[in-house]
């Protein structure tokens, strides 16, 4: 090369050289939006004539290559953006030689877009055009150039997009931007809101929110949506029928939107969803939308839209929903489970932390049930404790509630009469209107289309056909309807009946009766007691069985209260150390295991677990585990510790009634037993004595109830002749026994004399 091929000292030089134009030429044609490709046509006629200026700067145009693929797409994202793809492909392979756009800003919005092109096209050589001129990116003045035009570029967005934000934010706060109205609501032609036109519409929105504020659920709302039948009404917001009032069938998300709207309770309110980018999805613009709490939403006017339900409805809507999820915080809806405390119950000892529930097969039933415990494994958890805070039995504790609650409405059970017959026939008379609407709707649309099928030529068979076909549906539809009415209106009488008044009136006096019915549902109970309670918290005295319950009431009101819960060991009671010397002292007596038992009972003391009396066999469990001594029923002193107080052994009576110098009184047949009628029954001591009945035609006794001595001696004297004759007698201090009869046969216990 000579000296005459370099250019003087501060002339540009030739950018465009023959490498480029043996590569193809790019034109990238865009618009942001599909609204700008219908209005700006002269914005892509434009762009799409940079075909004539890379064929001016030396391309052939069989190589100048039109990427539109982005046309109605914005710039803001690449991953969006197909065409711009498929250019950075070509620019990387090489095949490009310079690429042309109307302006930078067509190619990209961003600074990593932007600069990965750039970045791209200097590492293969190719060139960016403009209607300014011709750029060199590994030039360093042109690529310092091409940076200030990205940036440029990316400010001009996003001052583009706060103007318009902030256009939006403006007109807002006046209550004066329009979107989109919810179900039950309809937009002027002045953009005013207002109430939607038809009563029936109106109605279903707001037996939606009185069902909720009696159901207390969103699922329960929808079960009773569907239960009757009844239907949302819908305005189409696009197609032929755009603006027409459609009916469909309820679903949930449209219920939760509805009760989470604050437009019902009059609020002009914007901002409620704002974007958050990091939760949108590549290829999806429209996503990554979360619900912002109401502190931070943009703009929330009240009083500014009719409103179906006032702002304290409202917020009870919401606290309920919140209440029904279930978290640490809040108890969740209430179940089918057994548990009636669970999300009410706190923990005592660890600072009020909520208590979990525990479901475990019953051991030993046959039948697939379960039990339920409360416990709280807080510091378990947080802090590594080896045992939890406390572990109480469910259904101890859940019957103490139920009492203190059921002590708690006694007062106004007739109140709760009135208002049950008054919600009942309220309910009954929303649903009667709402059937007579849905008729009055069917005998309109009949009428309608006779109308239409009067008014049709007779002769254009094609029509009359086809109407003809459409009034006998529309009938058909009528009477269905009013057969539906009429076996409502039957079963659910407008009025109640003053059978099922006294049925209410019978279960609000009973309702420990009604509490315990198997028609009420453990999730009404629940919920019953959630209405009542805000907060139940307890503690264990120590690992005994005495749980402090203090009952915090709706309202603030606090009651103090101890249940007893079951234990496992009987160490473990209170009251054991007194229960174990009474069955000590009661064993040393000679009492048996079955009077022990009852012993207890009648004293107040309870087993550890799975009853509320002792046994014969838990008493004898009791004594051997201890290893407390008992006196052997047959002896002495168990006999005379077993004894009535007007009730004597033999000899103890022969003693007392010794006569001088004379024989004791034999007391060894069976109609000496001078009880008074009616107290000679036999007792399971028949190995000591046997209360047996007088007979029917008894011998006539002294007063004193006594036989007289000589009377005595001479029987006794017959008794032991005969018994020398028929065999030996056994003899002892406390009775006599003999054969005679066949077999054996026990003294009899005598009365104390009077």
């Amino acid at each position: 090369m000579g000296p005459s091929a370099y250019r003087p000292w501060g002339q540009s030089q030739d950018k465009i050289r023959a490498e480029h134009r043996d590569r193809a030429a790019v034109v990238y044609v865009r618009q942001s939006t599909r609204q700008q490709v219908i209005e700006h046509s002269e914005s892509t006629r434009l762009q799409y004539a940079l075909v004539e200026r890379a064929v001016t700067l030396g391309w052939a145009r069989s190589k100048v290559i039109v990427i539109d693929d982005d046309l109605g797409v914005s710039a803001a994202r690449a991953d969006t953006r197909a065409g711009f793809a498929k250019l950075v492909t070509e620019v990387t392979m090489g095949r490009v030689g310079i690429v042309l756009g109307m302006e930078m800003s067509r190619l990209a919005r961003t600074g990593r877009d932007w600069h990965q092109l750039v970045e791209l096209c200097s590492l293969s050589g190719a060139l960016l055009a403009d209607p300014d001129g011709v750029y060199d990116p590994r030039i360093y003045n042109d690529r310092l150039l091409l940076g200030l035009k990205g940036t440029m570029s990316e400010a001009e967005l996003y001052l583009i997009r706060q103007r318009m934000l902030a256009g939006k934010l403006a007109k807002a706060e006046r209550g004066e931007l329009s979107f989109q109205l919810p179900i039950g609501y309809v937009r002027r032609p002045s953009g005013e809101a207002v109430f939607d036109p038809d009563e029936q519409a109106q109605h279903v929105v707001r037996l939606i929110f009185s069902s909720f504020s009696r159901l207390g659920t969103l699922h329960a709302v929808l079960r009773h949506l569907v239960d009757n039948q009844i239907q949302l009404p819908v305005r189409a917001r696009s197609g032929p029928a755009k603006g027409e009032l459609e009916w469909r069938r309820p679903n949930r998300e449209t219920l939760q939107i509805m009760l989470h709207n604050p437009i019902y309770a009059g609020y002009y309110a914007y901002g409620r969803r704002q974007v958050e980018h990091a939760r949108q999805l590549p290829g999806r613009p429209a996503t990554g939308r979360v619900v912002k709490p109401s502190g931070e939403w943009l703009v929330l006017l009240p009083d500014r839209i009719p409103a179906y339900i006032s702002v304290e409805q409202f917020e009870a809507n919401l606290a309920r929903l919140a209440a029904n999820r279930h978290t640490a915080q809040t108890p969740g809806a209430p179940r089918s489970g057994s548990a009636l405390l669970s999300g009410l119950l706190c923990c005592g000892r660890c600072g009020g932390h909520r208590m979990n529930v525990s479901y475990h097969p019953v051991s030993g039933s046959q039948q697939a049930t379960a039990t339920h415990t409360y416990g709280c494994a807080y510091n378990q958890i947080n802090y590594g404790a080896v045992e939890s805070c406390q572990f109480i039995g469910g259904p101890a504790l859940d019957a103490y509630i139920t009492g203190q609650v059921l002590t708690a409405v006694a007062p106004a059970a007739l109140e709760v009469s009135l208002r049950a017959a008054e919600q009942a026939e309220d309910e009954r008379a929303e649903l009667d209107k709402l059937w007579l609407q849905r008729i009055e709707r069917a005998t309109y649309t009949a009428e309608r289309v006779r109308r239409q099928y009067q008014l049709a030529e007779p002769e254009n068979r094609l029509v009359v056909r086809q109407l003809e076909r459409d009034w006998e549906t529309a009938l058909a539809q009528l009477d269905q309807l009013s057969n539906d009415y009429q076996r409502f209106h039957d079963t659910q009488p407008l009025r109640l009946t003053s059978t099922e008044r006294q049925a209410i009136d019978a279960l609000a006096k009973e309702l420990p009766a009604l509490w315990h019915a198997p028609t009420t549902t453990q999730a009404e109970r629940k919920e019953l007691l959630r209405l009542m309670i805000e907060q139940i918290e307890v503690n264990v005295a120590g690992d005994s069985e005495l749980v402090d319950v203090t009952i915090t009431w709706a309202g603030g009101h606090r009651t103090h209260g101890q249940a007893i819960r079951p234990v496992r060991q009987a160490e473990q009671l209170s009251y054991f150390p007194r229960m174990i010397a009474w069955v000590a002292e009661l064993a040393a007596r000679g009492m048996s295991c079955p009077r022990i038992a009852d012993a207890l009972n009648s004293e107040g003391f309870r087993p550890a677990k799975r009853s509320h009396r002792f046994t014969a066999q838990q008493v004898q469990r009791l004594i051997a585990k201890h290893g407390i001594r008992q006196t052997d029923p047959r002896s002495n002193a168990a006999i005379a510790a077993d004894l009535g107080p007007d009730e004597w052994t033999p000899s103890d009576l022969g003693r007392r009634t010794r006569h001088a110098g004379g024989y004791p009184p034999l007391l060894d047949h069976p109609w000496l037993d001078h009880r008074p009628p009616g107290s000679q029954q036999p007792t399971p001591d028949h190995h000591r004595r046997c209360r047996r009945t007088r007979p029917a035609t008894p011998a006539p006794r002294p007063a004193a109830g006594l036989l007289p001595t000589q009377t005595l001696a001479r029987r006794r004297r017959c008794y032991r002749s005969r018994n020398q004759q028929e065999g030996p007698t056994v003899k002892d201090d406390q009775y006599l026994t003999s054969t005679e009869g066949g077999g054996p046969r026990s003294s009899i216990s005598s009365r104390r004399p009077r």
